[in-house]
Order: structure tokens, then C-alpha cells, then sequence
């Protein structure tokens, strides 16, 4: 079984071509960041920028008169994980000292959560309603995350449970055949997920994706994964710890997100 087949990872060290790109993205990100129209980021008392769509590439992934994104990573995605597809607009995720503090609205077990679990979670999967429940409603082919900044090891890193793909991805298959058909994305997978989740913490190892500007974590779309928390005295560049994601649609939607190796 491949490394990224039975831990659902893999890093990429910093090479020239993503190196450049990456002097590219840095410079709007930084735009995002002091954009106002994008100040509806900021969250946890201004110490994550969410920065959904907020990179302005194109579909190549040129951003900021760079060339197109390409590299081992991209290599390894379009040979493992479907193809290379067209990007939509990339994630700029900032997190800065201080991380975690309180979501607006969040409840005190949300951000104990947030705090002791990172705000572990499979991307994709939404919450809604009171009481909450979770449907698989944005399904990604992968997760690509590239380091734009210098940060330690400590400054709120991306986090992954090493296996959980597998877990979850069972929890997911059942819960989607005992509906016996109908829309996927209506499926109350809310059990199923907790469940697997509990299963998870108790079983699988947490394990910190961490590197330089120019890294490339490529993270198995049904991984649980989350941010840990910027511990005391940790450092970063002044602009804080940037990562760029892209997530792409999954083609074949729920049922190939749930079924695909």
C-alpha cells in the first residue's frame, strides 16, 4: 500500500517552479489580507482569516502574473487522485498569534472543540439547524494546501489524523446505503460522523504537516485534519502563517466521494 494510500498525506519540498509561484501568491494574499471587501474573513477575534475564494488565480492557477501552478504535487494529484483538474479562486487561510479564541457565535463546546480537537473535520461535510446535523454537501476531489510563509512547527500548523480516510470513509458508505437512494447531499450523516470521529481520536495518530515556503501538503479528501492552536512564543513571518488551499470538486459527486480509493 502506497504512503498517501494508507495514512492519507503526502509532503513535497519546496522546488524552484512552486517556489516562484509562491512569490507570486504571497503578494496577493497579502492583498486579500488588507482587501475591506474581504474583512468578513476574519474570525476568532481576528486571529483566523478564512479567506474562502480570496486568491485571485485562474483556473491554471496563474495568480499575480505567476505561470501556471505545476510541480511534484501536482504531479502526484493528477496521477493519484483523479487528474489535475481547473482551479477554482484558492483559499488564503491565515491564522496569527493568539489562535484559537472564540468563533462569534460559537458555544463554549464548540470552542472547547476548536481548542483541545483542533476543529477537526472532513471538508465537505456542512452543519446546519438547531440541533445541528451534517450533510455531505460540497464533496473535493483533494485537498492541496501550499506554505506561503515562514512558520514554526508550533505556529497553528495544519494537523492530520494519519488512517482516518479509511475509518471515515466507511462511515460515510454506510450511512449513504442505508438511505437507499434518493439526493446524496439530503443524507443525515450526522451519527455516522460523530461516531467515526470518536473512532478516529481514539485510534489514529495526530501528525503535524509542516515545511517552509514552498511546501506542498496534499491531504486525502475524506481525512480529518484540522488547525492546532499557535502555541506561546511560537514564530512566524509578520504577516502571520499563510497556506493557500484548493479543493476541487470531486466529478461524480457524493457516491464517488464516499467510493473512490
Amino acid at each position: 500500500m502506497s504512503h498517501f494510500k494508507s495514512t492519507g498525506w503526502e509532503i513535497f519540498a519546496p522546488e524552484p517552479a512552486m517556489l516562484d509561484w509562491v512569490a507570486h501568491a504571497k503578494t496577493d494574499a497579502l492583498r486579500a489580507l488588507q482587501d475591506p471587501d474581504l474583512s468578513k474573513w476574519y474570525e476568532c477575534e481576528d486571529t483566523w482569516f478564512v479567506g474562502l475564494d480570496a486568491l485571485a488565480n485562474d483556473a491554471a492557477g496563474r495568480v499575480a502574473g505567476s505561470a501556471a501552478l505545476t510541480g511534484a504535487a501536482v504531479d502526484f494529484i493528477s496521477k493519484t487522485c483523479g487528474g489535475w483538474p481547473d482551479l477554482h479562486r484558492g483559499q488564503v487561510s491565515g491564522v496569527f498569534s493568539g489562535y484559537p479564541r472564540p468563533r462569534q457565535g460559537e458555544s463554549d463546546a464548540g470552542f472547547r472543540y476548536r481548542l483541545n480537537r483542533c476543529a477537526a473535520h472532513v471538508d465537505g461535510v456542512l452543519g446546519g439547524g438547531q440541533p445541528k446535523r451534517r450533510f455531505v454537501q460540497e464533496p473535493h476531489a483533494f485537498i492541496l494546501g501550499i506554505a506561503l510563509t515562514q512558520a514554526e512547527a508550533a505556529a497553528a500548523p495544519l494537523v492530520v489524523w494519519e488512517g482516518s480516510h479509511r475509518i471515515m470513509q466507511s462511515a460515510f458508505q454506510k450511512a449513504f446505503d442505508a438511505a437507499q437512494g434518493g439526493e446524496l447531499a439530503a443524507v443525515d450523516v450526522t451519527e455516522n460522523y460523530q461516531s467515526a470521529r470518536r473512532a478516529v481520536f481514539e485510534t489514529c495518530p495526530r501528525v503535524v504537516l509542516h515545511g517552509p515556503p514552498g511546501t506542498a501538503f496534499v491531504v486525502h479528501r475524506l481525512a480529518l485534519h484540522g488547525v492546532a492552536p499557535w502555541e506561546t512564543g511560537a514564530q512566524s513571518d509578520p504577516e502571520g502563517r499563510l497556506i493557500a488551499y484548493f479543493r476541487p470538486p470531486m466529478t461524480g459527486g457524493a457516491r464517488a466521494w464516499a467510493d473512490a480509493p
